[in-house]
């Protein structure tokens, strides 16, 4: 039997449009655009304007389950990554693995269920800096090495640059090479920022950048959206 999944990763810049705008109702028709099963969202401010909790307000668009991941507190309020889920949550975990001095970072961890199994899905924001990254991309292999489930997802903006830097080679032995179309910048993409990784790696059955008139101006990442197939017995 083979189940149909639909993931994605975004970068929603705090909701900043190319434009200079904050605009959360464009963020969320967006995600209303990809309708996919699960999202990996990076730079989500969790609040905006006095009443407003972004993440439920997604979380109500899309008939999702959201989940916080934050990782900084400062006077604009929450920040740090998410997660929309429409699949049911069976178990959730937060990682830290932040560099001293530098911007905290961590990842989402969740198992997920679909089709009576289960569904392995870490959602990161990487640092600046390749030193960061390198560790970074350690510690997530290391949770990968610990338990594997009928499919693995890692998902999210790493923040790499190189081509050919330790941190992809890393990952590329330990998922396999996935296709990287460019996100960054969302006008005229020439990096790829984003990323998505699967094992088994043939799980992958189209991956793309979703660009529509609204993702081009929404943020200055576009989104990062992969139609996968699980095969279950």
């Amino acid at each position: 039997m083979k189940v149909p999944l639909r993931v994605a990763s975004w970068n929603i810049h705090r909701g900043v449009g190319r434009d200079g705008r904050v605009d959360i109702e464009r963020i969320a028709a967006v995600l209303q655009e990809m309708s996919a099963d699960v999202v990996g969202l990076q730079e989500v401010g969790f609040w905006s304007g006095e009443h407003l909790n972004v993440l439920e307000y997604f979380a109500r668009i899309t008939g999702a389950t959201p989940i916080e991941g934050i990782t900084l507190e400062n006077e604009q309020g929450h920040y740090g990554n998410a997660v929309l889920t429409r699949l049911p949550v069976q178990s959730m975990q937060q990682h830290d693995f932040s560099i001293s001095g530098r911007e905290p970072r961590g990842a989402i961890d969740l198992k997920l269920g679909l089709a009576d199994t289960c569904i392995r899905f870490v959602s990161t924001h990487l640092g600046l800096r390749p030193a960061e990254r390198r560790y970074q991309v350690q510690y997530l292999l290391k949770l990968f090495e610990q338990e594997c489930c009928a499919l693995d997802i890692l998902l999210g903006d790493l923040n790499e640059w190189f081509l050919y830097g330790r941190p992809l080679r890393r990952l590329h032995r330990c998922f396999g090479a996935q296709p990287a179309p460019a996100t960054f910048p969302s006008g005229r993409p020439v990096f790829a920022l984003d990323r998505l990784w699967t094992r088994p790696r043939a799980a992958v059955k189209h991956l793309r950048v979703h660009r529509s008139p609204l993702s081009r101006v929404a943020s200055d990442h576009l989104p990062l959206l992969a139609d996968l197939e699980l095969e279950l017995p």
